[in-house]
């Protein structure tokens, strides 16, 4: 499922052109890409033709089927890595239509390892990821406010404000709040 709305920012373009670059790489049709990524052929042509956003579901089944991550993929959006990254610099992404926000406090790089977001949910929140862009992904969550549940390897973790969740990634996960709580966290991947 696609975010409907019409992209209105340079950065949605970005993201659909280099989502059009990377299966151009692959040499793949967009009838493989959709085999490979349980995305339709109509949402991915209309994606990388940047007539709609993509939600953070279909971003996560992408990333999965070139075998990166989100904030890679973002990475690869991005023009120039620069080492002091000001707030008002660092590139956020909205999935209005599951209440999701998604801040690169620490975008990845090419000669650094880890990277740094700060999320935020909306109440009411369900987000399904079917599998990992690269099994053994390491991942250190840390909720600052609200509630939250992360489902990794078929077990719910239920986050207070606080605690930290770490594991590394080898299928699907999930992130849902309750209906009466957002949640906002940092994570922390390498």
């Amino acid at each position: 499922m696609e975010n409907t709305s019409s992209p209105d920012s340079t950065f949605d373009r970005q993201i659909a052109q280099r989502l059009k670059g990377l299966r151009s790489e692959r040499a793949w049709s967009l009838d493989e890409l959709s085999s490979r990524s349980s995305v339709s052929r109509a949402t991915l042509s209309r994606l990388e033709n940047a007539e709609v956003s993509p939600t953070a579901n279909v971003l996560g089944k992408l990333c999965t089927a070139y075998g990166l991550t989100m904030s890679r993929l973002m990475r690869l959006v991005e023009e120039d890595f620069v080492p002091l990254v000001r707030r008002a610099s660092q590139p956020v992404w909205r999935d209005p239509e599951h209440g999701f926000l998604r801040r690169s406090v620490s975008p990845p790089a090419q000669t650094l390892a880890g990277e740094a977001l700060a999320c935020e949910l909306a109440a009411g929140t369900h987000i399904v990821y079917e599998d990992t862009p690269r099994p053994g992904l390491e991942h250190h969550l840390v909720l600052v406010d609200g509630r939250l549940s992360v489902t990794v390897d078929g077990r719910s973790h239920d986050l207070q404000p606080g605690d930290c969740l770490r594991y590394q990634l080898f299928g699907a996960s999930a992130f849902t709040t309750p209906s009466d709580s957002a949640a906002r966290y940092f994570l922390f991947i390498v």
